[in-house]
């Protein structure tokens, strides 16, 4: 989970390390957007070599909702 953290934060310019954490609502964050969202199933593509989609974003409230899908595909 701190790895996923880790990269999810490289994602990101402008939001300060100390509002990441496993219980961040990311899509609350001020810099979340559709490019965020595009570079985050980038992320986890080349990172985990896992694919997501939308709907998994949508679906997920918070970054250990995120992680914990990712990691049953």
């Amino acid at each position: 989970m701190e790895e996923f953290i880790e990269n999810f934060y490289e994602i990101l310019e402008d939001t300060d390390t100390s509002e990441i954490n496993q219980n961040t609502e990311y899509k609350n964050l001020d810099e979340w957007d559709s490019m965020t969202s595009l570079m985050l199933i980038a992320m986890v593509d080349e990172k985990y070599g896992k694919q997501i989609i939308g709907k998994d974003i949508e679906e997920s409230l918070t970054l250990e909702n995120l992680y914990v899908r990712i990691q049953s595909k």
